[in-house]
């Protein structure tokens, strides 16, 4: 290969490399973007549920209820001491839990927590906890919980928020999430919405 030929198989490299860096890198990612923007406005931001100018947090990431007058999601690994962002506040990240189903310390864990869920509910007796109640998700930040995780909750909030248990039920209902196209996954309860409901702010 001569010099013109190796200058020429350089050059052609060269440009298809801009080429493609320009193309995949810049191109491509702003007409993804435009697009979701248009189609999906409240997806492609996060899916953030903002009443009256006010931002309670995203409906896809699961935040931490414990107290009587809320609907409890799922256990959260979450940690706000870690790191911080520009502005020097606090962000909080979740992870999973990364326990063996088989270990102890797991075991302990959720006997632990339903110990915790029993005693908040005394109305339920000895029946079953919901598992999703006591165990966090693949994730660590699951914004639903299951319709029987719900229900196992209705006297409490009944009882919290002087409604009726009818009247809990029914916010239950209107945030639930049906199985996509009616076969795919399970129902479930968006416990943000439900909270905002019982608050009534949504």
């Amino acid at each position: 290969m001569n010099g013109k030929t190796l200058m020429r198989t350089a050059g052609s490299a060269v440009a298809l490399f801009v080429a493609a860096t320009v193309l995949c890198g810049v191109v491509y990612p702003l007409v993804v973007t435009g697009v979701a923007a248009a189609a999906f406005p409240v997806q492609a931001t996060g899916s953030i549920i903002e009443v009256d100018g006010v931002k309670y947090g995203s409906a896809l990431v699961g935040q931490s209820f414990r107290d009587e007058g809320h609907l409890w999601g799922r256990p959260t690994v979450a940690d706000a001491t870690t790191f911080t962002g520009d502005d020097g506040q606090p962000l909080l990240w979740y992870g999973p839990e990364n326990l063996s189903p088989a270990s102890d310390a797991f075991a302990e864990r959720v006997a632990e927590r339903v110990a915790a869920v029993r005693a908040a509910h005394p109305d339920q007796g000895n029946a079953p906890v919901p598992s999703d109640l006591v165990t966090v998700s693949g994730s660590g930040f699951d914004p639903h919980i299951s319709p029987a995780a719900a229900e196992y909750q209705v006297g409490r909030l009944a009882a919290a928020t002087g409604r009726s248990e009818e009247e809990v039920r029914g916010i239950i209902r209107q945030c639930t999430e049906k199985p996509l196209l009616g076969a795919i996954g399970q129902s479930r309860v968006n416990v943000l919405k439900v909270n905002l409901m019982l608050d009534g702010i949504l």
